[in-house]
């Protein structure tokens, strides 16, 4: 059984900040950060003492890559991922997800870490996280750290709003919690390394 259920809510890029947290397995926060980089990333789990006792979720971050044409980029998210023969696939438009960090994360895959991937929307719904406010807006954050105090008994979130990325990261935590406690199914594969979500 795992002591720890990491969440890293990982960002499209550097200049966009990633989250992490760790939960342990009395259901307590223990630790809340966020990274920026690459190499942050990787020096925080080469540097965590107890890896080889959690779990870990990392979130995968849409690809933020600028298309030439409006209509692609309000329609990437919706489009089925390299299976629309139709539409000509130039500057690699309907990749929705960035590769961003996949190398390191199946290193540490092929050392025997618990690792997995994970999509912070389709979470959120399955966890009741979910707000009818744009995604990351002042609203949506607000009622986010108001629905993980009172759904899941986090008291001790400071008053003040938390960064947007280390909510998710949280939400990463739970479902590592919540992959452990066997509710979870593999709903794909991402370079590698199963994407999952709960039942």
């Amino acid at each position: 059984m795992s002591k720890y259920y990491i969440g890293l809510s990982l960002g499209a890029s550097s200049a966009i900040e990633s989250g992490v947290a760790v939960l342990q397995e009395n259901g307590e926060l223990s630790y809340v950060d966020k990274l920026f980089s690459v190499n942050d990333v990787m020096y925080f789990f080469d540097n965590f003492p107890s890896i080889k006792d959690s779990s870990i979720l990392v979130s995968l971050p849409w690809d933020n890559a600028m298309l030439n044409g409006k209509w692609r980029v309000l329609s990437k998210p919706y489009q089925l991922i390299h299976e629309n023969q139709l539409f000509l696939n130039k500057d690699n438009w309907m990749q929705r997800f960035s590769p961003r960090g996949s190398d390191y994360l199946y290193k540490l895959f092929e050392k025997g870490i618990d690792i997995k991937r994970f999509e912070i929307y389709l979470t959120r719904q399955k966890l009741n996280l979910y707000s009818n406010y744009k995604e990351r807006s002042p609203a949506d954050c607000k009622f986010f750290q108001s629905a993980l105090k009172l759904n899941y008994g986090f008291k001790d979130m400071p008053g003040n709003m938390i960064p947007a990325a280390q909510l998710e990261a949280i939400a990463g935590a739970l479902l590592a919690r919540e992959y452990k406690n066997g509710k979870t199914k593999r709903i794909f594969e991402y370079n590698g390394l199963d994407v999952i979500n709960i039942v």
